[in-house]
């Protein structure tokens, strides 16, 4: 079979992520090929060339889907250089 992946989101704004097998590894393969070097993968419909090709068919007639989109790297010392809002602790 070929990936399958999905992402949506709920009526309720959850995000939901839906892979077959060899989805699944796709997106684990491309996660753990983020270094420091190579900090980022696109998603997109097969129609557009990306790293990794999502579905355009969601799984509940109510579900939005994010067909597009980018996975970034984002080590704590450069967050902490440029964005360093986000490395606040919160409670």
């Amino acid at each position: 079979m070929k990936p399958r992946i999905t992402f949506s989101l709920t009526p309720s704004g959850s995000l939901e992520m839906f892979f077959n097998e060899e989805g699944r590894q796709l997106f684990i393969q491309e996660l753990s090929r983020l270094d420091e070097r190579n900090d980022h993968f696109h998603f997109a419909p097969a129609a557009l060339d990306s790293e990794m090709t999502v579905s355009s068919r969601a799984y509940k007639p109510d579900d939005r889907l994010l067909e597009y989109g980018k996975v970034l790297f984002r080590p704590d010392a450069w967050d902490k250089q440029y964005y360093p809002h986000v490395m606040e602790e919160t409670d």
